[in-house]
């Protein structure tokens, strides 16, 4: 009561001066409990409110904070959780339910398809932009139906857990027959997306669906529900490099895909040792309760099978320096993430799985560098015969 008559009291710039620089750990306390409380409040003229959870581990990250004044307008913000704050109340619970606010799932489900795109791409030439647009966009699309379809199937799970609880459609937020509208929808707009693509992308795109439906049903049977989410989430190894040349180059494709599955098996092991305490509560399975203290191990066998698909694919495409350089440090990011996790800290799983988004973006600057280099590396007889 004490500390609310307070900090009730404080201005803001009292609030901020104190948060970030007196000694006296009693003051630091009431001034993050003012900037870091989830509710609303006004204060000396302004208006605070939160931007809302970060992305899935949400109990453990605070939200940001967003000023604005008494006439309801909020401070510029470009973060997905922000975006979907600032929609009217009624789009709000769709937009979570397709996770738009936690946008580290699609980032993980297009980076495959950015590595096989860029691939795909001509010597010194930079990945097609309007492929990777048109990708991008899929991506989100596929990824919220993905979600969408999930919490249809884990709606009574999700009740039984604190991190899920609050998910649209176990909240009563959305009813389940709203959400399969919403499903079709998004569907009807990624066949739109699909459609722009050739036959034979056409016919591969349309045979990923069968585990995108399934996915959510797999850690009710096996506990290796990660490795059929890295066969749906990598799908766009195969299909980047379709779209761009028409047919897969399998000498290609195959060791990308096997690599992204390799490398979802990592981090979704990871993501998993947050929930493991719950998953036994409500009787679901995982990889990271398959192998408990062994996972670092098993992390290091699924690297290694990893790099090796990787360099397969570099070798089939004839890449160049640049792109084995980045695999070296793919490697290393991917040793340190397994050497400094410690599974039994969900707030360090949760850094160490959002950061397979570098991970992935690097593996991609690599690519196109390595394509860049390719054409400059050329011997002069080479241009030569390119020319004739």
């Amino acid at each position: 009561m004490l500390c609310a008559k307070l900090t009730s009291r404080l201005n803001t710039a009292v609030l901020r001066t104190i948060h970030h620089g007196t000694g006296h750990p009693c003051l630091f306390t009431l001034s993050n409990r003012f900037l870091q409380n989830d509710a609303r409040r006004t204060v000396d003229g302004f208006y605070f409110t939160s931007s809302g959870p970060g992305d899935f581990c949400y109990r453990q990250h605070p939200a940001r904070i967003f000023v604005t004044q008494h006439t309801g307008r909020r401070s510029f913000s470009l973060s997905a959780a922000a975006i979907v704050n600032s929609a009217p109340s009624h789009v709000q619970p769709y937009l979570r339910l397709m996770r738009l606010d936690k946008p580290i799932g699609t980032w993980l489900l297009y980076l495959p398809c950015t590595w096989s795109i860029a691939l795909a791409a001509e010597p010194g030439c930079l990945p097609d932009l309007g492929m990777l647009a048109l990708f991008g966009t899929g991506a989100l699309l596929m990824r919220g139906a993905g979600c969408t379809i999930n919490d249809m199937w884990d709606k009574d799970f999700d009740k039984q857990v604190s991190r899920t609880a609050s998910r649209p459609i176990a909240s009563g937020e959305i009813s389940r027959f709203q959400a399969l509208v919403f499903l079709g929808g998004q569907l009807s707009l990624a066949l739109g997306v699909l459609l722009c693509l050739n036959y034979y992308s056409i016919a591969l795109g349309t045979s990923s669906l069968c585990l995108v439906i399934t996915y959510p049903l797999m850690k009710r049977i096996t506990y290796w529900p990660q490795l059929v989410l890295g066969l749906t989430f990598n799908w766009g190894a195969l299909l980047g490099w379709s779209a761009v040349k028409g047919s897969c180059d399998w000498s290609v494709c195959l060791p990308l895909y096997f690599s992204g599955v390799m490398w979802t098996m990592i981090y979704d092991t990871i993501y998993a040792h947050q929930d493991k305490e719950d998953d036994i509560k409500v009787g679901v399975k995982s990889t990271a309760l398959k192998f408990q203290e062994q996972t670092k191990l098993w992390l290091s066998g699924f690297t290694v099978a990893m790099m090796s698909g990787l360099v397969v694919a570099g070798v089939n495409a004839e890449q160049t320096l640049p792109y084995y350089s980045a695999l070296t440090a793919v490697a290393f990011h991917l040793a340190h993430q397994i050497y400094t996790v410690d599974i039994n800290k969900t707030e360090d799983c949760w850094r160490k799985f959002i950061s397979n988004r570098s991970l992935g973006l690097l593996l991609f600057f690599g690519i196109v560098a390595g394509k860049f280099w390719e054409k400059t590396s050329e011997t002069p007889l080479q241009k030569e015969e390119g020319v004739r």
